[in-house]
Formats: C-alpha cells, structure tokens, sequence
C-alpha cells in the first residue's frame, strides 16, 4: 500500500491521473479521509473531476479513522498536520502543486501557504473551517465525537486531547492562520463560500477579501452552481499551472 514513514508517523495516500499535481484534503474535520470524497457532503469530488488533467494525490489524514496513524501529544496541532503534508510532497519528488480542500481542508492549505509558499502555484479553499465571535467554553462536539475513535491511543489522555483542543481552535478565525498572513499570501486562491455555522459565510468572504489574488464563489452546492463552479475550478487551475 501507499504509506510512507516519518516523525513516528504512518501516512496513506493514492494517487490518480497524470500530468500536474494537485494535493488534497477531504473534508469531515479531523475525520478527514480519501473515503469522504465519494459521500454527498463532497460536491466536487477531485478524483473524478481532476483526474483527467491532473496527477490527482488524495490521503488520508493522521488517526482520521482511515489508513494513517500516528502518536498524539498535547504540542500536536496544525504544524503537525502540514509536516504530514510536506512529507507526502517530498516523498512524491513533487516540487510544486495545487492545492485543492474542502472543510478542515482550508486550515492545512492555509498552513502549506505559509510553510512553504513556492511550492504552491494555486489554491483551492471549499468551504473553509473558521469561526465568528468568542470560542464556546469546552471541547466541540464535533472533537469529542473524533475522539471518541481513539480507543487505540492510551495516551490521548484528556489533558493531551484539552491541549490539542486548544491548539487546533483557539486561535479562532480560520486556525491555522492570522488575518495578517492571508493578506500577505501572494499565492493565486480561489475560495467557495461556505454557509453553516462550521463554515461560515462571513469567513470565506473575509479570507477571498484579505487574499490579494483570488476569486469568489458565493454560491456553488448543487444544481446550475456546482455545475458552473466545476468549470471556474478548472479554469481556474489550468491558469495557473505552470508552462514547462
């Protein structure tokens, strides 16, 4: 199987298409697996949509509840996640991508543009994570549901996890970064608007406002949307591939 090593870690990926590559993240939060591209709650489905065009990589994100597995500790947050990532490129040999992500996708692009910005020729934010106002007293539901899978992790205590909590959500607006980096990110960015309380519209707007280059989808779920939105992703990356 496609796994690689490092830092402890047990990372599964798979590969599909050929050409230029395009590095994703599924949504479901931290259940993010290449599995939850195929349900309903994933409109634009890269391995079907891309690969055509595209060397499409899709993995699984560590203790997702898939194929990867990997200690957890109480210093684990986005960082960590992003080292999964760059370990994945560096395996692949790949030097530069696209990035395409859906939900929590957005957070580990934001991380990858500020890690390692020329490595990124475009990217592609759906429905990102964030949150408007103060930060609900506890652990979200939506964790302990996550963590609730760990029976195999005796030391995701709940000190480790009331840490890990913290690091991932604390710093509120779309996690991983602060307003100040997205106005810097110099990288071409396309976001499309999410519209629930874990992805709220008014972060997408703000995130496609703050971005120096990038273009807007507000509306882009179903029907003659999504249609005409999978046309604006695609010519949106065949823009910025690079011309070899």
């Amino acid at each position: 199987m496609p796994t690689i090593e490092h830092r402890g870690a047990s990372i599964y990926y798979e590969e599909s298409g050929r050409g230029f590559p395009i590095l994703t993240f599924a949504p479901a939060g931290l259940q993010s697996t290449i599995e939850v591209w195929s349900r309903p709650a994933a409109p634009v489905n890269p391995i079907t949509e891309f690969s055509a065009d595209f060397r499409v990589i899709v993995m699984d994100q560590r203790n997702a509840g898939g194929r990867s597995r990997a200690p957890i500790t109480a210093s684990d947050g986005w960082h960590t996640y992003a080292a999964d990532h760059i370990a994945v490129l560096d395996h692949l040999g790949i030097e530069q991508c696209h990035l395409y992500g859906q939900c929590i996708g957005g957070s580990f692009i934001m991380s990858l543009l500020k890690a390692q910005p020329q490595r990124i020729a475009g990217a592609v934010l759906a429905q990102p994570i964030g949150r408007v106002g103060a930060m609900a007293p506890g652990r979200s539901a939506r964790f302990n549901a996550w963590a609730e899978t760990l029976a195999d992790h005796p030391e995701a205590t709940g000190p480790v996890l009331d840490a890990f909590h913290q690091n991932l959500y604390g710093p509120g607006f779309v996690y991983s970064v602060d307003r100040a980096f997205v106005s810097s990110c110099q990288t071409p960015c396309m976001v499309l608007a999410g519209n629930d309380e874990a992805h709220p519209y008014p972060i997408s707007e703000e995130v496609s406002k703050l971005l120096p280059k990038c273009e807007f989808i507000p509306e882009w779920k179903q029907g003659a949307p999504l249609a005409a939105a999978k046309v604006r992703i695609k010519e949106f990356l065949a823009k910025h591939t690079p011309r070899r």
